[in-house]
């Protein structure tokens, strides 16, 4: 890809950025939206963090994970006990790659 291409790229993807997140933004009074509705935004981050992640930890090459001896599983279980008990984000990413980085470097998996 030339720099070029980047460039428009990069310029295209920020413009859908800023259209999309704008879009609700404008209107000078709320948007009437059905109390369901605003409920259901507000689970929208969560849903989209749990879109993104799962996959990385459960699935490997396209296909499940065959095996609970699989560093990302150990390391995604001890993040969630740790966020279980302390309820911290920070402590919990750092906790979940204390365990992921020494299995995955250290044994292989």
């Amino acid at each position: 890809m030339s720099s070029l291409e980047a460039f428009f790229t990069i310029l295209g993807l920020a413009l859908v950025t800023v259209l999309t997140r704008g879009f609700l933004m404008l209107p000078e009074r709320e948007l009437p939206m059905p109390p369901w509705a605003r409920r259901a935004l507000k689970y929208a981050p969560l849903a989209a963090l749990v879109a993104i992640i799962a996959p990385e930890v459960l699935m490997k090459n396209g296909a499940l994970i065959a095996t609970p001896l699989d560093a990302r599983l150990i390391g995604a279980a001890v993040a969630v006990a740790w966020f279980f008990f302390r309820r911290g984000i920070l402590g919990t990413i750092v906790v979940g790659m204390a365990v992921f980085l020494p299995l995955r470097i250290g044994l292989g998996w």
